[in-house]
């Protein structure tokens, strides 16, 4: 059976870029303005991995870890951290309470904007509220361009905003797609690729480990990680049936590889970054938090993930500055949520963590009860919802059947309290007069929370736990480790360093639009990290 691709096999890929001809160096000392903003945000990325891993790195992650301006403590603050608030929030600079995404199955979902050519939900940002850095972009030039490439619809959408510029993401029944929100048809290069990629090229492929056994500390059979299935190397794709073997590669590092690709190409065929005005690459990387949902963070399978990508990115790096001048191109890189480990997973490996994964919550069992007694009351079951953390509350409908809408909410509250692994409950309205430079717990969520939202109360876990409905660990119960991810920016515009102190995701935006000497369009809840930037803004 075939193998998963090495480094090389990517430099194949994104043929036909020369190799060897690199642009002059980004630290140019009178550098041109730039051309292309490269931003990467790689799903699930933990900060901790470009230290534990840091010796093997050789590739892309080392480059721009080595060589570009590194916050080393970097996180969100705001308290779902899943895929699609932190994509919306990444270049927004504003916290989901200000871009309205609140979860990832109220993200992007959109039935009236099908599909091209797949049988997938629809999707696009009619959700999404206020500006990105796109727009600010587009506002001091026109004839700025932007491309978005994910394996997620959300992580090709929400980065880019409402611009209806070209972005595409990745169904399992066809390769890559996009929706009519975008396009009626998908551009001849992007039919092109899927027909030289085809979905049913990949079956078979076996992802076995890139270095000897010996490179990796961690154990290989961990019967605690992926539900207790397939749990050991290789991991072989399916040979059927086809929609099978699309989602199974979406779980392996040669996804990874096809984004880049992907995005590499559209480079070429919307010739980005020639200038003179700047354009946007928006590239998500999911395979990481694919494999981190499987296996967890401290897996065997996690840090081969990590130096995949490392050698994945280096080679994308090689052919990007083959076709465009390294010194007139800004890449930022972060992550949407960071990970918390696998529950039971200390016994078997050497964690990272102060902690491990304690245990897991079905959040949607918590509040039955109460659900169950206003049905006997003839009220919806959906007058009152609990998920990820947030109660949701019908009012009205609580109002028309004759009870106290406070009450109600008083008792679901009683009943989340009564849970082992509950942390803090609180209702919204205590929340508006916490000390949120204290307060974590109340600044996190009036970050998450639009004003209009019908949230009555909002809870948490004790540190280490997770909601859970499908029996894996999620990443999006404010523990520590969700809410830390890189954030880095490299090229001529920035200062090279590692640098400390706290650096928020809402920061990076306005970071870049610093950089570009442009300005938003509407007020943000991030602030440039000038420490970062070779020229402040108050010195041009």
């Amino acid at each position: 059976m075939p193998r998963l691709p090495r480094a090389a096999a990517l430099a194949a890929l994104l043929a036909p870029a020369a190799a060897a001809a690199q642009a002059p160096a980004a630290q140019a000392l009178a550098p041109q303005p730039p051309t292309l903003v490269v931003f990467i945000t790689i799903d699930q990325m933990r900060p901790d991995y470009f230290t534990r891993f840091g010796a093997q790195l050789t590739g892309g992650l080392r480059r721009l870890y080595d060589g570009g301006a590194v916050f080393t403590e970097g996180r969100y603050d705001h308290a779902i951290t899943e895929t699609a608030p932190g994509h919306s929030v990444v270049m927004a600079g504003r916290h989901p309470g200000g871009t309205g995404i609140l979860l990832n199955d109220e993200g992007v979902p959109d039935v009236f904007s099908p599909l091209i050519d797949s049988r997938d939900v629809g999707a696009s940002p009619w959700k999404f509220r206020g500006s990105v850095l796109f727009d600010w972009m587009r506002n001091a030039d026109s004839s700025s361009r932007a491309l978005s490439v994910s394996r997620k619809d959300r992580g090709a959408i929400l980065p880019i905003g409402r611009a209806k510029q070209p972005a595409f993401w990745y169904a399992p029944d066809m390769g890559f797609t996009t929706s009519s929100y975008y396009a009626d048809t998908l551009p001849t290069w992007v039919r092109d690729f899927n027909r030289r990629n085809p979905i049913a090229g990949f079956a078979g492929y076996r992802w076995t480990p890139l270095l000897p056994d010996s490179a990796y500390a961690e154990r290989d059979s961990v019967p605690v990680e992926n539900r207790g299935r397939d749990f050991v190397f290789p991991h072989v794709i399916p040979a059927t049936p086809p929609r099978r073997v699309g989602s199974e590669l979406a779980e392996t590092p040669v996804m990874d590889s096809l984004t880049l690709a992907l995005a590499l190409d559209g480079v070429r065929a919307y010739d980005l970054g020639r200038g003179p005005a700047p354009d946007l690459l928006n590239v998500s990387l999911s395979t990481t938090d694919n494999v981190g949902h499987r296996y967890g963070p401290d897996s065997k399978e996690q840090h081969d993930q990590i130096l995949r990508l490392d050698r994945d990115l280096g080679a994308f790096l090689d052919a990007l500055f083959a076709i465009r001048d390294s010194s007139r191109v800004l890449i930022a890189v972060t992550a949407d949520h960071g990970m918390t480990p696998i529950p039971g997973a200390a016994r078997y490996t050497k964690s990272a963590d102060p902690a491990t994964g304690e245990g897991l919550v079905n959040d949607t069992a918590l509040v039955s009860g109460v659900r169950d007694r206003l049905a006997a009351r003839g009220v919806s079951r959906s007058a009152l919802l609990f998920n990820y953390g947030m109660l949701r509350v019908d009012r009205r409908a609580l109002r028309a059947a004759g009870l106290n809408a406070d009450s109600v909410v008083a008792d679901a509250m009683r009943a989340l309290r009564a849970h082992p692994l509950m942390g803090r409950v609180a209702t919204v309205k205590s929340l508006a007069s916490a000390d949120t430079t204290r307060d974590q717990f109340a600044r996190w969520w009036r970050h998450m929370l639009p004003p209009d939202e019908p949230v009555a109360a909002v809870a948490s876990l004790k540190p280490w736990n997770g909601w859970s409905r499908y029996g894996g660990i999620g990443h999006n119960a404010g523990n520590p480790t969700d809410a830390r991810v890189p954030v880095m920016f490299w090229g001529s515009a920035f200062r090279p360093g590692k640098f400390a102190g706290r650096a928020l995701v809402v920061d990076m935006a306005p970071t870049l639009a610093a950089a570009l000497g442009i300005a938003p369009t509407e007020r943000l809840d991030g602030r440039p990290l000038v420490r970062a930037l070779r020229v402040p803004p108050d010195a041009r």
